[in-house]
């Protein structure tokens, strides 16, 4: 890979303006895509490597190009009309002689007439050919809903079969460069295996820097692919450019600034006052559901129900209208047929209301779009944040407020749950009242005609009352707003995400290799991971983890220590440790040694340490009190089997009076515990869980599973 002439990156000025040149020209051409030339000129704007080349027009041309570049060469047909070159016969590399170049020529252009006749071509691209090294793919889309995306796999079949690549938010951190290098199966391959040398990293990750900034300063760069680019020990250069652009980008989606989501989402969450439009008497109605659960709720603010000719609903003065209310109202909830939405929506405008919870369906769930976009135009016009349509409602607990129709619920925590779906939503609420899970707020999403997850994310931010938020999503509307509020809240509350439609194909008809591989999923995978959202895998993981996570203390670093009763166990809970991407500890010896004195010759120390199930309970006592005083230990994973020696409760109670005499000594870990024996675990594991430990019968993987979760929130936020 020698002879390569590599171009300095010019002055940012510089740069922007010889890309703007070649963007315009295709623009004013009408087409969707560069040329090879074009891409390189692109490329040679913002430094990123491409092999020497030129175009020529004739075959004694080529010749003449390839003879003062040298041997070997590739030839590309450059065409506006072709954009997939090796489909048309347009490509043939390895040419070694001036006589195979000028007959190349000929070929090249025969085939690209007989693949496309009215195809316009502007030459032959004659190009250095580069061999050796490690091919991999640089690209980057534009995604529906998170924008500009980056993106690394490794090139040739690997990445066509296996789809091996993964995605980052442009622009990129030269640390998220890099992590994007580990962020594939095939890593390994890169470090180099059977005697290969490793590729340069630091040089793989400047072009993955160069691409990302480059198509976020040029929003009609669609899609871009480099592939492949040849890595090695002392650099990577890309032998193919592919840039197709867009001239007409959706518009972006309106959003208010932060000040104004928490100004208004305090007076919506937070309500002084409440009107119920379609309040009623009626038993069996949604208008009286709601004004029942707000009462019996405890909801200690004003109530107005709002009804055409009721004069008095459940004991509260009606009107007629919100107009005609004489105080101040934050929030009004919706409980009137779709139809009636638009006009009441108007009247909450000119009465000033900042929210609407728009509980009624039939909007874009059910075709209606037109209805739906005339109550967001309401909303813009009088600055209404509409909640829904389409949902159960919400509450709020600090301030017992139910505004739902469906069970009022009264166990207080910490945890802001919220769910796109109103089934979900039953679901959330079913478990939480369950598992004694004690939540700040439930909240339904619906049709997302506004609110929706990032505005939730910046509330609940700020929000003393919860410390965890767990989030339901089957789509995000404005995925690089939720990704950017996301990456500024889990730094300070862990943001646990269940996103549905994991195995939708998702990815839209594209003209590159990075386009094809962008599936839907795999980008949500990787941008959650990159701005430290905890992805969970079903529903109820989401909730495990929204009831687990804030329960454990933050481990100081990534040793974890397994000490069971039963070897079975410890083989499965290993397994769990891996798959959530922990590490066991490496039992130095003075540690192991010190673990022995407590366990019976048959058992084994090591890591998991096997105490065997026919041991008293001071052995759980004296190995687990061991695990939690010695520094060199984080986190401890309890595995208990039920025995007569040490029955469920005696071996709960003592964990519990452990945990507590250390912490009494400023001693804090995150323990879980897994137990296996007759249905008095049961009792055992809620006794652990109510007092601080995450315990969990009948199962190795959910404890490790929650324990793994806090792990990932804690490197996310930089804790460890």
């Amino acid at each position: 890979m020698s002879n390569l002439a590599v171009k300095e990156t010019p002055a940012a000025g510089g740069a922007s303006e010889a890309v703007r040149a070649v963007l315009d020209r295709v623009k004013a051409e009408g087409r969707s895509a560069l040329t090879a030339p074009e891409g390189k000129l692109v490329c040679d704007a913002y430094g990123i490597p491409v092999p020497q080349e030129g175009v020529a027009t004739s075959a004694d041309a080529a010749r003449q190009l390839a003879e003062r570049m040298g041997y070997p060469v590739v030839l590309k047909i450059v065409s506006p009309d072709i954009l997939h070159k090796t489909e048309a016969g347009g490509v043939l590399v390895g040419l070694k002689s001036a006589e195979e170049v000028a007959k190349g020529y000929d070929t090249i252009l025969a085939n690209a007439k007989s693949y496309k006749a009215d195809a316009k071509i502007d030459g032959v691209q004659v190009q250095q050919m580069l061999t050796g090294g490690q091919e991999v793919i640089v690209g980057a889309v534009t995604d529906g809903s998170f924008g500009k995306l980056v993106a690394f796999g490794l090139g040739g079949v690997l990445v066509e079969v296996l789809k091996d690549i993964t995605f980052r938010l442009a622009p990129v951190s030269r640390d998220e460069a890099l992590s994007m290098l580990d962020g594939i199966q095939a890593a390994e391959m890169l470090k180099g295996v059977r005697g290969g040398e490793p590729v340069n990293r630091e040089a793989l990750a400047d072009l993955l820097e160069k691409v990302s900034r480059l198509v976020s300063d040029f929003p009609e760069i669609a899609e871009m692919d480099l592939n492949p680019v040849f890595a090695t020990a002392k650099g990577a250069i890309a032998a193919d450019v592919r840039i197709v652009v867009d001239f007409a980008p959706k518009e972006p989606r309106y959003r208010p600034s932060q000040d104004e989501i928490v100004t208004a989402m305090n007076r919506i969450m937070r309500p002084n006052a409440v009107a119920v439009i379609g309040a009623s008497s009626e038993d069996g109605k949604i208008g009286n559901s709601v004004m029942k659960n707000l009462i019996n709720g405890g909801y200690k603010g004003e109530i107005y129900p709002i009804h055409p000719k009721a004069e008095e609903i459940l004991g509260y003065k009606a009107y007629k209208s919100v107009k005609d209310v004489p105080g101040t109202i934050d929030v009004a909830v919706f409980a009137i047929p779709a139809k009636f939405v638009a006009q009441a929506l108007t009247e909450c405008g000119e009465k000033g209301i900042p929210g609407a919870v728009l509980i009624p369906s039939g909007f874009a769930e059910t075709g209606n779009v037109e209805g739906q976009q005339e109550i967001q135009e309401i909303g813009r016009k009088y600055n209404i944040r509409l909640m829904g349509p389409n949902i159960y409602g919400f509450y709020y607990t600090p301030q017992n407020l139910c505004a739902t129709f469906c069970t009022a619920y009264d166990v207080k925590g910490s945890a802001a749950l919220s769910s796109q779906s109103g089934g979900i939503g039953m679901a959330i609420i079913g478990f939480s009242r369950s598992a004694k899970m004690g939540v700040s707020a439930i909240v339904g999403l619906g049709n997302k005609s506004d609110i929706d997850e990032d505005d939730l994310l910046t509330f609940f931010e700020q929000d003393d009352n919860t410390k965890v938020i767990a989030q339901h999503c089957e789509d995000l509307k404005d995925g690089r707003s939720f990704a950017e509020v996301a990456r500024r809240v889990s730094k300070k509350k862990p943001v646990i995400v269940l996103k549905a439609g994991r195995t939708s194909a998702g990815a839209k008809a594209a003209s590159s290799h990075t386009g094809a591989l962008a599936g839907n999923d795999k980008i949500y995978e990787d941008v959650f991971k990159q701005v430290g959202v905890i992805r969970a895998r079903s529903l109820r993981q989401l909730l495990e983890f929204a009831r687990g996570v804030p329960i454990l203390p933050t481990p100081k670093g990534e040793n974890v220590v397994i000490i069971t009763g039963a070897g079975g166990s410890g083989v499965l809970l290993s397994d769990a440790v891996v798959d959530n991407g922990m590490s066991l500890m490496a039992m130095p010896d003075d540690l192991d040694a010190a673990f022995r004195k407590f366990i019976p010759p048959f058992g084994a120390a090591g890591n998991p340490v096997d105490i065997t199930g026919g041991e008293p309970p001071t052995t759980y006592q004296n190995t687990v009190r061991l695990g939690l005083q010695d520094e060199r230990i984080h986190s401890l994973i309890l595995g208990y089997w039920h025995t007569i020696i040490t029955p469920p409760m005696v071996f709960a109670k003592l964990m519990v009076e452990v945990k507590e005499e250390m912490k009494a000594k400023g001693i804090e870990k995150p323990m879980v515990a897994s137990l296996a024996g007759d249905i008095e675990v049961e009792e055992a594991a809620e006794y652990l869980y109510l007092n601080g430990i995450p315990a969990y019968a009948y199962s190795t993987e959910l404890p490790v599973e929650v324990l793994g979760a806090k792990y990932k929130w804690a490197r996310g936020a930089g804790l460890l």
